[in-house]
């Protein structure tokens, strides 16, 4: 496993992203979890969940979708994968597509493959799939490729504001 840093606030300056530097703030228990980032990789949190060894249903990864045009966070295991009208529906919605990369970077601040649901640029609403409450803990990126946050989905979810709701499918 990478190196870590844990308790309340993770570690001074551990990590230095916007997403540790939120999670630090509001003081929640978290562990960070770094490892060296194949720029090969075919799947981001694929890769995070085998270099930590971690089980891919408690290591969560961050899209970004428009529903009914309007930017969304999507936090859902990489065991599956998100379920598009689920996630309209949670979001009080009607369609939901994913947003362009760009338009994602931009408004959260952060590349693709490090998109954290902490300590976006803006923030934006956020559902957390309901698997995530069947976890003590969950592995969300920390704002870069290579660096997870690990913490409780209950803080995850009252730190993004996140609605809980049944947003992943296949593969859990």
């Amino acid at each position: 496993m990478g190196k870590k840093k844990s308790g309340r606030g993770g570690g001074k300056g551990g990590g230095g992203t916007p997403a540790t530097a939120a999670l630090t703030a509001a003081g929640v228990d978290f562990t960070l979890h770094a490892y060296d980032h194949d720029p090969a990789a075919a799947s981001y949190g694929e890769e995070a969940a085998e270099a930590l060894g971690v089980g891919p249903e408690r290591v969560f990864k961050t899209l970004v979708a428009e529903v009914d045009g309007k930017l969304t966070v999507a936090v859902v295991p990489v065991a599956g994968q998100l379920d598009l009208k689920a996630l309209a529906a949670a979001a009080g919605g009607k369609r939901a597509t994913m947003a362009d990369p760009v338009a994602a970077e931009r408004t959260t601040g952060y590349v693709r493959g490090g998109i954290s649901p902490l300590g976006q640029r803006k923030s934006l609403p956020t559902v957390l799939d309901a698997t995530a409450s069947a976890h003590p803990t969950i592995c969300v990126s920390a704002g870069r490729r290579g660096l997870e946050a690990e913490l409780a989905p209950g803080d995850l979810a009252t730190l993004t504001k996140a609605v809980l709701a049944p947003i992943a499918r296949g593969g859990l």
